[in-house]
């Protein structure tokens, strides 16, 4: 029994030992740092003097400010767009890309390159594509004969713009679709031929069910992604004219270091991490029983 005892403490103690780099990094770079956020946001502090204690007050001052709802507003349309159609399209390719064809390879590296580039670079390449001047884009509108608009520096094309380029980085969800597609057993396409099933009921009933696990993981990190952005309006747009790209996490950074409101920008990350977890809680509701898995007893909806 006391050597029973001692292999289990030894197995917990191995336990915590190989875990610890993950305990240490989650308490001193995640629950710590919540936990001052949580506390900031219920002071008044501008970085430079002590924080005051001031309560809810800085939740009530968002909340009474029309930035605040601009902000969401543009956060909340440009998910609302982009993520459904970088999903659409990296499927199109993933499916395009799935077949045994020569140079295959190749065509997937290419697609999946600008997926790797920096999200800095990438802001900087378009924002030369969008020059209304001297942009590549705009001359090929030229060339043709039609006057291009002046894109992002425009408050009615400025968050199209940024939906346009945000379909630019498709190839990390398509690696995974063409992943998932793989793993689909080919009989069942086999067996769809036979029975005559023509392309649109293979690909919903069995592609789409086929990649659901992938799909809601990409839906998932897409919407929450899309909620954190930040690069393009701080490199491009500067929130835009008129207020066109200011996006909420762009909102937050200005509070924080550019007015120097510490208080305020901790709360609207608080507000953020809620609004997240709500979304995400919806589309797991909404997504229940329509996810399947593959298992030895055959796919099971979760």
């Amino acid at each position: 029994m006391d050597n029973r005892g001692k292999i289990k403490r030894a197995d917990t103690f191995a336990f915590f030992a190989f875990a610890s780099p993950w305990i240490i990094g989650f308490l001193g770079l995640t629950l710590v740092p919540m936990g001052a956020s949580l506390f900031i946001s219920l002071t008044k502090w501008n970085i430079l003097t002590p924080p005051v204690w001031i309560g809810l007050n800085n939740f009530k001052t968002i909340f009474t400010d029309p930035l605040f709802f601009k902000s969401v507003k543009v956060t909340l349309t440009y998910a609302f767009f982009s993520v459904p159609l970088i999903i659409i399209l990296s499927i199109f390719f993933a499916m395009v890309l799935n077949n045994n064809l020569k140079g295959m390879k190749v065509f997937r590296t290419i697609t999946y390159l600008p997926a790797i580039v920096s999200g800095v670079v990438i802001s900087l390449l378009w924002k030369w594509i969008y020059n209304p001047d001297f942009g590549i884009l705009n001359s090929m509108l030229r060339a043709i004969g039609i006057v291009g608009p002046d894109w992002i520096f425009d408050q009615n094309w400025a968050l199209p713009s940024l939906i346009i380029m945000s379909l630019w980085g498709i190839g990390g969800n398509m690696v995974l679709y063409l992943a998932g597609l793989q793993s689909i057993p080919t009989e069942l396409y086999e067996a769809s031929h036979i029975d005559g099933a023509n392309f649109f009921v293979r690909l919903f009933s069995i592609t789409i069910p086929g990649i659901s696990p992938v799909l809601l993981f990409t839906l998932l990190t897409g919407i929450i992604g899309a909620l954190q952005t930040f690069t393009q309006a701080f490199v491009m747009t500067n929130g835009g004219p008129n207020n066109a790209t200011h996006f909420y996490a762009f909102y937050i950074y200005k509070n924080a270091f550019t007015w120097r409101k510490m208080g305020e920008a901790c709360a609207q990350a608080w507000i953020l991490f809620v609004i997240i977890f709500i979304i995400t809680t919806i589309v797991l509701k909404a997504t229940g029983g329509h996810i399947y898995y593959g298992s030895a007893e055959g796919d099971q909806a979760q």
